[in-house]
């Protein structure tokens, strides 16, 4: 519980510091709250003890450890990413209330990616979600913000209900909430194939998968833009590993149950996220869009139900965290410096910022799936391991959806690069954090993508 003890500490010095800080030293918090995650994060990347506690509630492996570090890594840059924002007016005295709120969520992501039990996996859900709606509404001076966050408590509140009924299902014919105990106790009894189905819908909200993906692009563009770059990475990477995990473990013996639903849940998702993808103007619904694209890709690695297929989905999520924090960082940046949102704002971004156009191409390109960055070996993998399985069918229409996502991302490439305007967006100067953060992004894509053995230390 290493990981769990070192946020809960975290939590507990931000809050003294809340409290003793005056008037003038509360900007010095957004300072403390990085350095110490950055401790944290490091922290986690040393030796640990694997086992289960309390019982079998709570379990830590070597995957489960490397799943933990890979969400650290991507809240550190989201919190970076965030400095610049955290300071503005409208924000202010209000440091604190950001970085709780979204260690809470994390502490909820730690114990549910841990659980060795439904109940366990529950409570971290609900402490994973109930802050997250909080973050949505973070801007309470704007109606869009307020209802982002309406609209995420309602619908995840439908969701987790909908899953605590297969989560009851699953304990009435099995008789226990433990994983084991529930593996072992498995069939294709039509009662615990329906528990199954509910537990995946459950999910389903929570990574953005069709037709569970209607909130997504509201709430992104209503919400603050690193609240939205956390639920498009930290969120829906907790979400995937837990998912993986189960349908791996307890639903192991029912895969012929399961494989079939979320065959075509991933070729809705794909499909739908791309079309929809290309008739976006605001840049935060089009990023939303690109996201329900980036799960259906996601969930060709868990079809194919394989060991492969597990290293391959853990090693997209690291791609992914990079790649779309870049793309959010650099919207991040514009929209608070200049308050244009729209993607007809970047025509000739180029020619005043041209650090930040690249910046911006390269997790595109990454996020498409272009050679040679992270992004293509990403979705190789993913390819490679359902086509091992002998689902061919689903990679073909899978490279057909990655054509169609090569456009619209090669749009906001094209306005940014040919694109002329008389009127640019004017130089922007990033902050010290942003620009650390920006530079961890670049280093991310380029190295994950070169150094292609991260696939298989993985």
């Amino acid at each position: 519980m290493r990981n769990e003890l070192s946020l809960i500490l975290v939590v507990l010095l931000l809050l003294l510091a809340e409290l003793f800080s005056n008037r003038q030293g509360k900007k010095a918090i957004i300072t403390l709250a990085v350095g110490l995650f950055l401790v944290h994060t490091i922290v986690g990347f040393l030796p640990t003890s694997h086992g289960e506690l309390f019982g079998g509630m709570y379990r830590n492996t070597p995957l489960i450890v490397l799943m933990k570090n890979l969400l650290n890594v991507g809240v550190l840059v989201v919190f970076l990413q965030s400095s610049y924002w955290l300071r503005l007016p409208e924000n202010e005295h209000r440091f604190t209330e950001f970085f709780l709120l979204t260690l809470s969520t994390l502490i909820g992501m730690s114990y549910m990616i841990s659980s060795g039990n439904f109940l366990m996996f529950y409570l971290g859900l609900e402490l994973a979600s109930i802050p997250i709606t909080a973050l949505a509404a973070f801007n309470i001076r704007k109606m869009e913000s307020i209802e982002a966050g309406a609209k995420f408590i309602l619908l995840a509140a439908l969701s987790s209900g909908i899953m605590l009924f297969g989560i009851s299902l699953i304990y009435g014919t099995t008789g226990s909430i433990y994983f084991s105990d529930v593996m072992a106790g498995m069939s294709m009894h039509p009662a615990q194939i329906v528990a199954t189905t509910f537990f995946i819908a459950g999910l389903a909200f929570k990574i953005s998968l069709v037709p569970f993906h209607l909130w997504t692009a509201d709430v992104y563009e209503g919400s603050p833009t690193s609240v939205a770059a956390y639920l498009s990475v930290i969120s829906k990477g907790a979400s995937v590993f837990i998912l993986i995990i189960v349908l791996f473990t307890v639903f192991r013996d029912v895969v012929t149950a399961w494989k079939p639903l979320l065959a075509v849940i991933s070729i809705a998702t794909m499909t739908t996220g791309n079309i929809f993808a290309l008739r976006q103007q605001n840049i935060q619904r089009f990023l939303a869009f690109s996201s329900v694209a980036q799960a259906g890709f996601i969930l060709l690695g868990i079809i194919s139900g394989s060991e492969y297929g597990m290293a391959a989905v853990v090693y997209f999520v690291l791609v992914y965290v990079f790649s779309n924090l870049g793309a959010f960082g650099v919207v991040a940046v514009v929209r608070y410096r200049t308050g244009k949102q729209n993607i007809g704002d970047y025509d000739g971004f180029y020619q005043t910022n041209p650090k930040l156009s690249l910046v911006m191409l390269l997790s595109l390109f990454s996020l498409a799936g272009i050679p040679p960055v992270a992004g293509f070996f990403g979705k190789f993998f993913l390819f490679a391991a359902a086509a091992e399985q002998g689902m061919y069918w689903l990679v073909i229409i899978a490279v057909l959806n990655t054509i169609i996502s090569l456009y619209y991302y090669l749009l906001v490439v094209k306005a940014m690069f040919l694109h002329k305007s008389e009127e640019p967006i004017e130089k922007i100067q990033g902050d010290f954090m942003m620009n650390i953060a920006l530079v961890v992004i670049v280093f991310g894509i380029l190295f994950i993508g070169i150094y292609s053995p991260v696939f298989e230390w993985i």
